[in-house]
């Protein structure tokens, strides 16, 4: 049982409106609110089932209601000092929190079975949130106050979420007396102290720039003398060493401040260890337990990871590791085992005095292990229902089998099993489908060695027909298939995907006759080699490689465009690169890149072309997406970049809604930026962060407010609709889209 002070993430005025009593349960995700009076007596609580039961029993809602005329005003209750014992038997499955208030009824502590998770500063730690990286600073300041503030500009740079230290009052804390008379090590860790101490005003000085710098200072205390000069500063939480877990009066008065508390659990049994988390549940802390070995540095062998999950039982509360071997891979696998805070000692230099150095990480070193806990964070995903990546889906088309038509069948025919193979690639049908095929009555022809599809097990089919829209519209089409294309609809244009090995042949071949119609050019990305196109490389030998390429592409466009009556400069989309391999560019960095850029544009060639800029994904398709693009995905630059470059943007609407929910920021606002600038349109849908080329209406955009912000700000600019695999089945990906895209556009 835990029992929480801190009241602010569980209570909300009585009088409140009842929208925000449901934000206050959203934000805090505890699932009930408490309401208080004005004077903070206890006026009754909200839970989610309260709310769902009031909302069927209403036939128009009134969201801005006062609370209380739908909370229960008699809720479980205990008094202010009821035994422990007492106060958990009022806990149970469906009651999960108990308010305590004292004799006047004043809401003063609420009482809970478990705890999921804590907040120190601005930072929640438990499941669903990162892991809180702790730089443990210590006494690796050697009583240096300037080595302190430098350590924490170091670790304020590697991410870390806070920075930590240690106090003393070492009048209190050592015996004056005998010291000579004490063990070695004991000798020369008191020796250590008195000569690297810190004063709390030097402290205090740490803990602002802390502040300064976004991240949260901690500190041990370890004193009563200590923790009061760290009240007085106001600090968000504390730290108990395991020197002090078996100090319970320490413990006592630390929990008994009200804020949240960290115990590492090294040097200590199970017994001592549950003793004194029936202290801290005793003096009502918020608390998360470490696993930890004290040696230093920790044998590989002592470091037991495992415990991790017996610890976690015991304390019912979120865990962490604090670690002490070498390296920083064991915390990677701490993360991995549910390791909720991480802590490892940070210097400047190893080869400084004091056991701390020799185990501690040097600042690239803990930027690196920060950059890896979120990757391993990630990699962890949420246990839900398994689902195919974007990339596993590009790889399953290239790699996977399908089921194919062994001899030409026509409309009408029923499909039997001696007229169904499996043959690779992955484009059609999957092989596991073929007993719902057998069967089933063909829709249309089927070619001997053409795929079956998805929309062949369907009675409804949807297919080309005539479009009405405000904007000229495009298909997007390969030499191969732009015959097969435009006969099932008429577009406005088309625009031309080309592969690198599309620019070795003749578009004369494909082109015989002049095409009355207008027609763009996508620039391919990828060249042999492995080579990106990068217009901001700033390796000579790849930024001029790109530069020929892209020249060469230009020409084929101007070849291209003269087979097509409607049009005379043909637009070309070009990712102008920005990529980077390991981390995502220095927002200081982009613009010497974005003039790298302009740089190369002004070296080609650009009579007869339209040369447009394409918006782009946080992380773009090639090589996996294992990419960062740094270029095109923020708003500000992008715009800045086409006023700079003189040249307009093609905005593929999915690439940038995955870059805004990547960084977190309003698609709506990034359109209202770049809309001025905007001269050709990618429509296709979007989800998550990397979940590019989904079909209209099945992933994250709001189409409606998206069309009618284009309207306004780019109207009469062409667009296609860019599905993913939307040229299978005779296009059948392009027509569901048009369909719902006449709606709108």
């Amino acid at each position: 049982m835990i029992i929480t002070r801190d009241l602010r993430p569980w209570s909300c005025a009585a009088d409140a409106p009842i929208v925000d009593a449901l934000a206050h349960i959203s934000e805090h995700k505890h699932g009930a609110v408490f309401l208080v009076e004005r004077d903070g007596r206890l006026a009754g609580v909200l839970t989610d089932g309260d709310f769902r039961r009031w909302v069927l029993d209403q036939h128009e809602l009134d969201l801005h209601r006062p609370v209380r005329e739908i909370a229960n005003p008699n809720p479980r209750r205990a008094p202010l000092g009821a035994d422990p014992d007492a106060l958990a038997a009022l806990l149970d499955d469906r009651v999960r929190f108990v308010p305590v208030v004292d004799e006047q009824g004043h809401l003063v502590a609420i009482a809970t079975a478990g705890q999921g998770e804590l907040r120190i500063g601005d930072r929640t730690i438990g499941d669903g949130s990162p892991t809180f990286v702790i730089a443990e600073i210590g006494i690796n300041h050697n009583g240096s106050v300037d080595a302190a503030l430098e350590l924490v500009e170091r670790a304020a740079e590697a991410g870390v979420d806070c920075a930590k230290f240690q106090l003393r009052d070492l009048d209190s804390l050592y015996r004056t007396s005998g010291r000579e008379g004490e063990d070695l090590g004991a000798q020369y860790t008191l020796d250590l102290l008195d000569r690297f101490h810190l004063p709390a005003e030097d402290l205090y000085r740490a803990f602002d720039r802390c502040t300064e710098l976004g991240i949260v200072p901690l500190c041990t205390p370890w004193d009563v003398a200590s923790l009061e000069l760290l009240e007085a500063y106001g600090l968000a939480g504390y730290k108990v060493a395991s020197a002090d877990l078996t100090n319970h009066d320490l413990v006592a008065a630390i929990a008994d401040t009200g804020k949240p508390v960290l115990v590492s659990t090294g040097m200590s049994t199970d017994a001592e260890i549950i003793q004194t988390v029936e202290v801290l549940q005793r003096h009502g802390a918020a608390y998360a337990l470490l696993q930890c070995n004290s040696t230093y540095p920790s044998p590989y062998k002592d470091v037991n990871l495992r415990y991790l999950d017996a610890l976690r039982r015991i304390g019912g509360c979120p865990v962490g590791y604090s670690g002490h071997e070498r390296g920083w891979h064991v915390p990677l696998a701490a993360v991995a085992l549910g390791a909720r805070i991480i802590e490892k000692h940070l210097t400047t230099d190893r080869s400084l005095e004091g056991n701390d150095h020799k185990v501690s990480l040097l600042p690239g070193e803990m930027a690196r292990m920060v950059s890896e806990i979120r990757q391993v964070e990630e990699s962890l995903g949420t246990g839900e229902v398994r689902t195919i990546s974007q990339g596993e889906a590009m790889n399953r088309v290239t790699l996977a089998k399908s089921l194919v038509a062994a001899r030409d069948l026509a409309a009408g025919e029923v499909v039997t099993s001696d007229a169904v193979k499996v043959k690779s690639p992955g484009r059609g049908l999957q092989p596991n489908r073929r007993g719902e095929l057998i069967g089933r009555t063909l829709a249309r022809a089927v070619a001997a060695d053409d795929f079956f599809y998805p929309s062949d097990l369907d009675d409804h089919r949807v297919d080309a027909r005539d479009y009405a829209f405000r904007r000229p519209w495009g298909l997007p089409v390969r030499y191969h298939d732009l015959d097969a294309i435009v006969a099932k609809a008429k577009p406005d244009f088309v625009e031309f995907h080309l592969s690198y090995q599309d620019l070795d042949l003749d578009p004369a071949t494909f082109l015989p006759q002049p095409l009355d119609l207008a027609c763009a050019v996508h620039s391919p990305d990828l060249f042999p080699g492995d080579h990106i196109l990068n217009l901001a490389a700033d390796d000579d030998a790849w930024w001029q490689r790109s530069l020929d390429e892209l020249a060469r592409t230009l020409d084929v466009a101007r070849t291209i465009a003269a087979s097509f009556t409607g049009t005379e400069d043909p637009i070309v989309i070009v990712s102008l690169g920005g990529f980077s391999a390991d981390h995502p560019l220095a927002v200081t960095e982009r613009a010497a890149r974005y003039d790298r850029v302009i740089e190369g544009l002004s070296r080609l060639d650009l009579t007869g072309v339209e040369v447009v800029a394409q918006t782009l994904p946080p992380f773009p398709w090639y090589l996996g997406g294992q990419l960062h693009c740094n270029l095109f995905v923020d708003a500000a630059d992008t715009a800045q970049f086409a006023r700079d470059a003189g040249i307009g943007l093609c905005l593929d609407v999915s690439h940038s809604k995955l870059a805004c929910n990547h960084r977190g920021v309003s698609f709506s606002e990034f359109v209202e930026e770049v809309g001025p600038y905007v001269r050709h349109l990618h429509l296709v849908d979007a989800h998550g962060t990397d979940g590019e080329g989904i079909q209209v209406g099945e992933g994250d955009i709001d189409w409606p407010v998206l069309a009618a912000q284009l309207d306004r700000l780019a109207p009469g600019v062409g667009f296609i609709p860019e599905i993913w695999q939307g040229h299978k089945n005779d296009g059948e990906g392009f027509w569901i889209a048009l369909d719902r895209l006449e709606q709108w556009f």
